[in-house]
């Protein structure tokens, strides 16, 4: 048996299949109110860090108990890749353990998963264990206090598909920045990539007296200042990738100061709390994939991966595929440019061929700005999308702000998404209490070269 998929009040114009998780996952818990018996995800990554994820399923003797199997899985897919882990615990049922292994297995359905945790990012083997709910070791969720600190000469650099940006930080002032044009997705020689990093922070230092500290961003999986995945770097062969993972340690070594690069979400949210002077906050970026990033209510950036393309949002069995990991249902497909091209043919709009995805996006903006109504109900379906993740996500992160940025946002785009999803929230999960906008001013007065340059820690 299935679980049960409750059809949202307030469903996306143009997609009446979208089943959201969040409304999933609480008829399930419904049925587990009187019940159910308790069970425990563990994740656990580099440094000894370990989530723990406590929820219920029903008895095994129950009749609709097949719906556990679906239910954890889900849940461990978003787990793995909103906080990471190598080894995942199932504690407290050796049937849905059972199931999870085989799954997450080297050649089960989510070997995509199995391979990236343990070969890409962890660098070891990837495995699942199940035992009993004591067995789960304890909650260690360190993070690190990265950021807000603007004392001193510093450098911030940002690298992105198309340009790199630097800039010259003095106690907190921007007196020199640059943007220089680049394509590191086309070279296959990491000398490329280290030269012209180390270029940019050359640059920048021979504007300050003195360097204090370095700080960066980019997008991808930052691990201890190594990129373990990202694309900027994809056509490194991976016999050579060593080169580009201890790149950044090279640099630090070389420039004799504390050095920091996390990914750019991170350093979006972290921006975003620096400016509002608040925590709780999660940045979504909605540009040619969903990217985000988050700072805790103490401040602390947590160094979980907070890779949301891949976390499940539509349980539907006709969600449609992410491209990538074969999965379906995924953040991407909903929360970026990719939901404008998979829904226009819907709203009656024919994107042209033979162009970029850049040009395609803002040939259906240019619709949308006419007042086309097909464009219209896409960014409105986006709206009910966000409304109903952003609950989701409110059973992950704790949340006092929630930030959404990136290209699809641009425009009357930015209203629509955010007024359907207030709408969303206000009428369907009125007890949820955190603050959504687009950056106005106050929240983007920091900049992201600051922020970044701001991350490494001086002391006293």
């Amino acid at each position: 048996m299935k679980l049960e998929l409750p059809i949202p009040n307030i469903a996306p114009p143009l997609d009446p299949n979208y089943r959201p998780a969040i409304l999933a996952n609480r008829a399930f818990q419904a049925q587990c109110e009187n019940n159910g018996v308790p069970i425990v995800i563990g994740l656990e990554r580099n440094g000894g860090e370990v989530t723990r994820f406590e929820t219920k399923i029903l008895p095994d003797e129950h009749p609709n108990a097949n719906q556990n199997l679906e239910y954890i899985e889900r849940m461990v897919k978003f787990l793995l890749w909103q906080r990471g882990g190598f080894r995942v615990y199932i504690g407290g049922s050796q049937k849905v353990g059972e199931y999870i292994r085989k799954v997450y297995a080297a050649d089960g359905a989510r070997k995509f998963d199995h391979d990236f945790m343990g070969n890409k990012i962890y660098e070891r083997d990837f495995e699942v264990i199940s035992c009993r709910v004591d067995e789960v070791p304890a909650a260690h969720e360190a993070g690190k206090l990265l950021g807000g600190y603007l004392q001193g000469a510093r450098i911030g650099f940002d690298l992105g598909a198309s340009d790199r940006k630097v800039s010259a930080v003095m106690d907190g002032k921007v007196i020199y920045s640059e943007e220089v044009v680049w394509e590191p997705r086309k070279h296959d020689d990491p000398a490329y990539h280290y030269e012209e990093v180390k270029k940019a922070i050359l640059t920048a230092a021979s504007k300050l007296p003195r360097v204090d500290a370095i700080g960066g961003s980019s997008a991808g999986v930052y691990i201890d200042n190594r990129p373990m995945v990202a694309s900027l770097f994809r056509n490194i062969p991976a016999e050579r990738y060593d080169d580009v993972r201890n790149m950044f340690l090279r640099i630090r070594e070389e420039m004799g100061v504390p050095l920091e690069v996390i990914n750019d979400g991170d350093v979006t949210a972290l921006a975003g709390a620096m400016s509002l002077e608040d925590n709780g906050i999660l940045g979504i970026a909605m540009g040619s994939s969903e990217a985000a990033g988050y700072v805790n209510t103490e401040g602390r950036i947590m160094g979980w991966l907070n890779e949301l393309a891949f976390c499940p949002i539509d349980y539907s069995p006709n969600a449609p595929i992410e491209e990538w990991s074969g999965d379906i249902g995924c953040g991407a497909t909903y929360l970026s440019q990719q939901a404008v091209f998979r829904l226009a043919p819907t709203a009656g709009i024919d994107i042209p061929e033979g162009i970029t995805d850049a040009a395609k996006l803002k040939f259906v903006q240019k619709k949308l700005e006419a007042g086309h109504k097909g464009a219209i109900k896409i960014w409105q379906s986006i709206g009910v999308y966000l409304g109903y993740t952003l609950a989701h996500y409110a059973d992950f992160y704790d949340l006092k702000h929630v930030l959404i940025l990136g290209r699809c946002t641009s425009g009357a785009g930015g209203d629509l998404i955010l007024s359907g999803a207030k709408q969303v929230l206000a009428s369907e999960f009125p007890e949820l209490d955190f603050h959504i906008q687009l950056p106005d001013e106050k929240s983007r007065r920091v900049g992201q070269s600051i922020a970044a340059a701001s991350l490494p820690y001086l002391g006293e």
